[in-house]
Parts: structure tokens; sequence; C-alpha cells
């Protein structure tokens, strides 16, 4: 009798974030622990405002080619750019 072997194709289904692309408002490719700007004033609910031209260093990438992340906050790319 033979053995069934263990069903590991879920590994290769596995989306990887990489392979996603996210671009900045001006189009520049982000990559996990860049540093990004503000473009404009941003308001935030329960927290200090965004003002132009706020650091937001070591962002990582999340699944969503819009969005970023930055300490807790998740930010849309199209209000910051790459520096």
């Amino acid at each position: 009798m033979a053995k069934k072997g263990i069903d590991e194709n879920w590994l290769l289904d596995d989306e990887n974030i990489s392979d996603i692309e996210v671009k900045d408002c001006n189009w520049n490719i982000l990559i996990d622990w860049d540093t990004v700007v503000a473009t404009k004033d941003l308001k935030v609910k329960w927290a200090s405002d965004i003002k132009r031209w706020d650091k937001f260093p070591k962002i990582r990438l999340t699944d969503n080619p819009e969005l970023i992340e930055s300490w807790k906050m998740v930010l849309r790319t199209e209000f910051f750019k790459k520096i």
C-alpha cells in the first residue's frame, strides 16, 4: 500500500506581499522600511493631525497596494511621497 503524501499546494497559492507593487503619489515604487512624507495636511480622528512634510520612517507594506503602515497608523499612499 502506497503512502499518501502531504498536500503542500496551499503553500504555493499564498500571495507574497513582495510581489505586490506599491507606489506613492508620484508613482515611485515603495518597499519595506522606506521613509515617506505627507504631501498635504490630513485630519486624524482621536490623534494629532498630520501636517505637510511630516516624516514617517520605516513604513511597512500591506496586502492592499493603496495602503501602507507606519507604527499603528494605516496610511493611504495617495497622500505620501518617498524621500
